[in-house]
């Protein structure tokens, strides 16, 4: 792994802690469909593939959370991914690259993704998309971190999914000297990650 993709995670973690808007997910759903919201989704994306660093972090949130009611979804499970992973782990960068980019236009938010087109891009030296897309994956896990402080359950931090928060702990440098304890929720999972008594709450969601 390269110098720029060991500096991605020491970059992210000092950005985004400053207003912590609440994270109303019925509110995300309502405005991405609604054309004349200026949260609708086609304005918001088109901002995000065009210029990522103008989103501010309500613009990334709905961004990153209305991916869940999308039906346009990749999957990590599916063939498709599995195929690009391997093309990953293969070292076969400028196809891994052929097959991000075909499913980031399918997924444009999807962090697994962006991650692999990271690392490919930073593999084969090509700064610019490497800039570019580590611009986005900075603006939806700013967004994240805007969702809560992570002190208790009505401040937890919102994830859309297992792989997002293992992201978010890496971030948050949060490793394996912490204990994980799990509590379901009405509508996700809380995880409570703690060490020397100081717990951070962690929110899965599950609305499918």
């Amino acid at each position: 792994m390269k110098y720029h993709f060991f500096l991605l995670f020491m970059m992210l973690s000092v950005f985004g802690f400053s207003q912590k808007p609440k994270v109303d997910l019925k509110a995300i759903e309502k405005s991405l469909k609604n054309s004349d919201s200026p949260y609708n989704y086609e304005k918001l994306i088109f901002k995000y593939k065009g210029y990522p660093k103008s989103l501010d972090s309500i613009e990334a949130q709905y961004l990153y959370y209305g991916r869940n009611f999308r039906d346009d979804k990749v999957l990590t499970t599916s063939d498709s991914f599995k195929n690009l992973a391997e093309a990953f782990k293969g070292g076969n960068f400028a196809d891994c690259i052929k097959q991000g980019k075909a499913l980031y236009d399918k997924d444009p938010t999807n962090l697994d993704i962006l991650l692999i087109l990271l690392r490919a891009y930073d593999s084969l030296k090509d700064g610019n998309n490497f800039m570019h897309h580590l611009n986005q994956f900075r603006s939806l896990t700013d967004g994240i971190k805007s969702s809560g402080d992570g002190k208790s359950e009505k401040t937890a931090y919102f994830v859309n999914s297992v792989g997002d928060e293992y992201i978010l702990l890496n971030i948050l440098n949060i490793g394996q000297d912490y204990t994980r304890n799990s509590k379901v929720a009405k509508d996700g999972m809380y995880d409570i990650w703690e060490k020397g008594g100081q717990q951070t709450y962690i929110k899965i969601l599950y609305l499918d």
